[in-house]
């Protein structure tokens, strides 16, 4: 049964790392992934001439076993001919012990081509693993200039994005402060209100005012009437008195 305070555990470090990941400075993480591309590629190019000194260090010991081979042949030869001319000049001790010389010369000669051929074996497999490691820093060489490119490519994205960010935040917060409304400023409705208020009640008056004038030039009105109409009454009764009088 599995540990719920270690699945806790686990869960709340898998957070947090999320939580570190997401706030993390991406210039900060193209730092870090640069420095580890350089360091992958320096670990590749120190094994890689650690192999070639390797090879190089048996090429200085083939040479040296071959020059000394090269002279042991030669002392060889020498010693068997030293000793034959003493053989032949009735010399039998001398010639015993140029002998004895030239087969302690061969015996060594033998060694050195025994360590000869085995440095030969190691130096070919040497120089093999050198070309190796030689391709191998070559391609991590390449890799880590591509990666560099694409690391300066990130950096100069990074720095469009903050500027970008930071273009957000000043429009945004000139934007707020466009729109906030200022308490100490009356906003249009408001002003539109009173506005429409006092022409309302300007109007209101002008019309009571024109009402009143109205009324009493109807009453002006009425009354001329009346007299006019008096007047004509009057004009056709004393007209119809004078018929009267004329017919009598």
């Amino acid at each position: 049964m599995a540990n719920p305070f270690s699945k806790g555990w686990k869960y709340l470090m898998a957070s947090f790392d999320t939580k570190i990941e997401e706030n993390a400075d991406p210039k900060v993480q193209i730092r870090q992934a640069e420095e580890a591309a350089r360091q992958q590629h320096a670990k590749i190019t120190e094994h890689a001439a650690s192999v070639i000194g390797n090879r190089n260090q048996l090429e200085m010991k083939l040479n040296r076993l071959q020059k000394d081979a090269t002279e042991l042949q030669e002392k060889t030869r020498v010693a068997l001919q030293q000793a034959d001319q003493a053989q032949s000049g009735g010399d039998a001790n001398r010639a015993t012990e140029l002998n004895q010389t030239a087969e302690l010369f061969a015996s060594k000669l033998v060694t050195v081509e025994q360590q000869l051929e085995e440095t030969k074996e190691l130096h070919a497999a040497a120089s093999r693993s050198a070309e190796e490691a030689q391709r191998q820093q070559q391609e991590s060489e390449t890799r880590l200039q591509d990666q560099l490119n694409q690391i300066n490519q990130l950096r100069a994205q990074a720095d469009q994005a903050k500027m970008q960010e930071t273009a957000n935040k000043s429009m945004a917060s000139m934007n707020d402060a466009a729109l906030a409304p200022d308490e100490a400023v009356p906003t249009l409705d408001k002003v539109r209100d009173k506005i429409e208020s006092r022409y309302a009640n300007a109007w209101g008056a002008q019309e009571l005012v024109e009402g009143s004038v109205q009324d009493r030039m109807t009453e002006i009105a009425e009354a001329g009437r009346d007299v006019k109409a008096s007047s004509r009454l009057a004009e056709i009764r004393a007209d119809m008195e004078k018929n009267k009088e004329l017919e009598q």
